[in-house]
């Protein structure tokens, strides 16, 4: 019997049954946490510039904020080489267990950081360093928890199982938003300014090491192993991405760029677009942003389900297409004032873009072979949000100073929208994808 034929046996005798779901929880509460971490920052971004910056000029500090929001998606594709290389030499799981103990620690100590009225320009600067580690940690976790979850799922149910996990980032924005809320109205507001905001950062500990033990228990991707026990993982994974699936890495950044920009709209710059553009009540832009944000976790997965059915590229297509048109009139009702308009108008841009993560999530790591598929998905992936997520809130603010209308934001995402919507034409259909191979 040959070397081949012996992997193949083994195949058949190790192989799990694909569809348990405890991969798919493991994958999910390691990205909730991830997002909600993130999404704290972004609902207190007024106190955070208040706190960390000088004192005189608050759109300055309110800018600064921003930027230190952004300084994480800067970093996020060096945490994707580094994190995906290691996922793709060592192990799904491990990674998995690496960036969730970076993100919960880094996020912890957010919470006791001194003020710029204590330490001066050190405050800043020890933020930014945690945003750093925050941002490593992304890098690594959202290819790797999709990936997990995409070798685990049955076939004619990944995009379903992918748009679960990604659904969980939203999920996380909610929780998040509960306790900024609760903690809002339970706590005077001069307490809530001084010290009452560091509680949902200090949460991230917990709750990181809740994820750890689900994470302990889970198995290791069977696509990971097969490769493992066929001795065919690649050695130099980045190196060999770049070379062989640039294609690949082009596809999956162009993808990820999209739902970046109209995903950190939605969670990253609409809280604070509400209350400083449309003058709502912190209270009233909070609680319309997370109405959206039910929406859009129960209508991403549904188009994930859809996507299952009819293939990645039409979910792409259509989904670019709305993105195109619907982006403008978003941030018309929006920004009108009303408390109803606000939510119709964050919901109108939360459905296009689950209709575009339909097909999107999954096709941006089914364009990758399993040697290749975290190293090459985190290139793009987070080089696309590097460049539209992490500059999406501050870009938003940028536009609507320079311009002067309030409105300028939204014919920028439908520019994107447009533009990507372009690129598709060159983009394979994935849904019957070998994702073993």
């Amino acid at each position: 019997m040959s070397a081949e034929d012996t992997a193949d046996a083994v195949d058949q005798l190790t192989d799990r049954r694909p569809g348990t779901r405890r991969p798919l929880l493991g994958a999910a509460v390691g990205t909730f946490i991830e997002f909600y971490d993130f999404a704290v920052y972004a609902l207190t971004v007024p106190i955070v510039a208040a706190s960390f910056f000088p004192p005189g000029d608050a759109a300055v500090a309110l800018i600064s904020a921003f930027a230190v929001y952004g300084v994480a998606f800067i970093v996020r594709p060096l945490g994707g080489v580094v994190f995906g290389a290691i996922g793709d030499r060592f192990g799904r799981r491990r990674v998995l267990m690496l960036v969730l103990t970076l993100i919960g620690v880094a996020t912890a100590l957010i919470g006791v950081l001194p003020t710029y009225e204590q330490v001066g320009l050190l405050a800043p600067l020890l933020l930014v360093a945690l945003r750093v580690a925050q941002g490593l940690s992304a890098g690594g976790e959202v290819t790797s928890a999709t990936s997990f979850a995409l070798e685990h799922a049955p076939g004619h149910r990944r995009s379903t199982w992918i748009t679960t996990v990604v659904a969980m980032s939203a999920v996380s924005s909610i929780v998040g938003l509960i306790v900024v809320l609760g903690l809002g109205a339970a706590l005077p507001e001069a307490a809530f300014a001084a010290w009452g905001w560091r509680i949902p950062f200090l949460l991230a500990l917990p709750l990181s090491l809740v994820g750890l033990y689900i994470r302990l228990r889970t198995d290791e991707s069977p696509a990971f192993e097969r490769a493992q026990r066929r001795k065919a993982l690649s050695a130099t994974p980045v190196r060999e991405a770049l070379a062989r699936n640039g294609r690949a890495v082009f596809a999956a950044f162009a993808l990820a760029a999209m739902s970046a920009l109209a995903f950190y709209y939605l969670v990253g710059y609409f809280p604070t677009y509400l209350q400083v553009n449309a003058g709502l009540s912190r209270s009233d832009a909070l609680l319309s942003n997370g109405v959206a944000l039910v929406g859009f976790t129960a209508c991403l997965i549904v188009a994930g389900s859809i996507g299952d059915r009819v293939g990645r590229l039409p979910m792409i297509r259509i989904g670019a297409c709305l993105l195109v048109v619907t982006s403008p009139p978003a941030f018309l009702l929006a920004g009108s004032g009303s408390v109803a308009a606000a939510v119709a108008g964050q919901l109108l841009l939360a459905l296009a873009l689950c209709v575009f993560g339909g097909g999107s999530y999954a096709a941006l790591l089914e364009v990758f072979p399993t040697r290749t598929r975290l190293s090459g998905a985190a290139l793009g992936y987070n080089a696309g949000y590097a460049l539209f997520g992490g500059t999406a809130p501050l870009l938003g603010s940028v536009l609507v100073t320079w311009t002067g209308s309030q409105y300028a934001p939204g014919y920028y995402l439908a520019t994107v929208a447009l533009l990507v919507l372009l690129c598709t034409f060159r983009l394979p259909e994935t849904k019957e994808t070998d994702i073993h191979a």
